[in-house]
């Protein structure tokens, strides 16, 4: 670990924090899988080191060195120690090691820094950092974290009980409220369809306050199982990473919600859909409580859930609207489902 002091936002070193849109810091390390996610905070950055995320770097106001900051570079400098110990065993790396046992050769990346080398702890001033983030730091702390390889919809979903489904909620300001108030209501996990906002942008870890880091969460819609592979007929060389190859729009009736839904139920899962229609159930009703399994699917921010998916689901449940309001916002909606849906019987 090395702290370094930076003057210029236009240094080389800033270029993850302050030059790199959300889409490049996604795909930084193409073709791999993972790329980099930018968390802001002291809380925030402690809960993506929880989480088991790898830190790339720290960025913070030069004051907080030996205030707010001590305990994440402790940690940071516990960290390197671990990574050395772990360089140091017969077999290196321990991502190395795993592309080994795969019998695939190892994949170039951009490094942000090399492996062997410390983790940088670069240090401004409250206004460069200011600039960088576009609002006013109240305790400046950033950190470049590693996102982590894709998971399976199923070992996300093992042992869950109570789940959230966002089918195309666009705005990551409403996936990080989500998260935040999954997290807090008794949900176990989330997954989200291709279309969502990235849990990961900027904005919805800030929003969630790190919750997207706490609570499991994957994709829906996107994974070929080896039986569908078969009856889709796709090759296992259009497979990558658990998935096919441009999705449902070159195979039909491969994604969400048929897949999906059909994912969940061979899970266990009864699922029910968020909808403003007559045809409902109370969303209080104990039957609801009474399932062992249950999906909470929400929908885009202007459309809602898709009429194909609201037939697709076991359940159809409306939140009661008092003085001629006819619709709460996602956020909002979501918080209410899973206070009231999130209570299982026991």
């Amino acid at each position: 670990m090395k702290i370094i002091r930076v003057t210029d936002l236009d240094a080389p070193d800033l270029r993850v924090y302050a030059h790199l849109n959300e889409n490049q810091l996604r795909h930084y390390y193409e073709p791999l899988p993972e790329g980099i996610f930018i968390a802001e905070s002291p809380n925030v950055v402690a809960r993506a080191l929880d989480a088991g995320y790898e830190p790339i770097s720290l960025l913070l106001e030069e004051k907080y060195v030996e205030t707010e900051a001590k305990p994440l570079i402790e940690r940071i400098r516990d960290y390197e120690r671990g990574r050395t110990r772990a360089g140091s065993e017969p077999g290196g790396n321990a991502r190395d090691r795993n592309v080994e046992q795969q019998g695939t050769e190892p994949r170039e990346r951009q490094p942000v820094q090399a492996e062997s080398q410390s983790i940088p702890i670069y240090v401004s001033t409250l206004d460069i950092l200011s600039r960088i983030t576009g609002y006013h730091l109240t305790r400046g702390i950033l950190g470049a974290f590693r996102r982590k390889a894709p998971r399976s919809v199923e070992e996300v979903l093992r042992d869950c009980h109570r789940i959230a489904v966002l089918e195309n909620v666009e705005n990551p300001t409403n996936v990080g409220a989500i998260f935040r108030s999954a997290a807090a209501l008794g949900m176990d996990a989330v997954l989200i369809t291709p279309e969502c906002a990235d849990p990961l942008q900027r904005r919805a870890i800030r929003v969630s306050v790190g919750t997207v880091f706490q609570v499991p969460w994957t994709y829906i819609g996107t994974e070929l199982t080896p039986a569908h592979a078969r009856a889709l007929g796709v090759p296992a060389s259009e497979c990558e990473f658990g998935k096919a190859k441009g999705g449902d729009r070159e195979h039909p009736g491969f994604g969400w919600p048929d897949r999906g839904m059909e994912e969940l139920h061979r899970l266990g899962f009864a699922t029910a859909a968020m909808a403003l229609r007559d045809d409902t159930i109370a969303i209080d009703n104990l039957k609801l409580r009474e399932i062992n399994k249950l999906a909470v699917v929400l929908g885009n921010e202007g459309d809602g859930l898709t009429e194909h998916t609201i037939a697709a689901c076991d359940y159809t449940i409306k939140i009661p609207m008092s003085h001629g309001v006819d619709s709460l916002n996602v956020a909002a909606a979501s918080a209410v489902a899973f206070w009231e849906l999130g209570r299982k019987a026991r």
